[in-house]
């Protein structure tokens, strides 16, 4: 059987930690909010408080792609993919270069040997979506065909070769 004693001092209990509890949400109401309401009420651009390193969406400039294919074989989930064949003059062309955004890990392992730099993050944070499907991008077009960017090669001294075209004489 529970004394008087105890019982009185388990309401007293109850009733202090009460009021405990609610003096630390009172003092909250009165704090300066910590929490900004985006985007309505930033004093600045969000993407101008991003970290320097910050990893957004991946884009490719397919101007300077080379095809290599080696942001492909390093991304761990494969959500890359690149889809290459032979012309006519069997010179290499792109047909393909998908990013699956929804596989997307952003652990940045295929922009790390990529030689021209084209796969890089963006400031880009911004893509909520229902669908899925909308995290596919497609760099080249269905039916599209690129020729990929071929690097200029360094000129030794007394090298002629990496010369792309000899220059032309003017006529007198």
């Amino acid at each position: 059987m529970v004394g008087i004693t105890e019982y009185l001092g388990n309401i007293y209990r109850g009733v202090r930690t009460t009021f405990v509890g609610l003096h630390i949400t009172a003092s909250h109401l009165f704090r300066e909010p910590i929490t900004t309401q985006y985007p309505d009420r930033t004093a600045r651009p969000v993407v101008d408080d991003l970290p320097d390193r910050y990893r957004g969406f991946l884009m490719v400039d397919t101007d300077i792609c080379t095809a290599c294919k080696l942001c492909e074989k390093d991304c761990p989930i494969d959500c890359i993919e690149i889809l290459t064949e032979k012309d006519e003059n069997k010179k290499i062309i792109m047909t393909q270069f998908d990013i699956d955004l929804a596989k997307c890990m952003w652990c940045g392992l295929c922009t790390e040997p990529c030689p021209t730099g084209a796969i890089h993050f963006t400031p880009q944070f911004e893509r909520s979506t229902t669908d899925l499907r909308d995290l596919l991008f497609h760099y080249v077009s269905e039916g599209d065909k690129i020729m990929p960017y071929k690097v200029p090669r360094k000129k030794k001294e007394g090298d002629n070769k990496g010369d792309s075209e000899p220059e032309e004489e003017e006529a007198s």
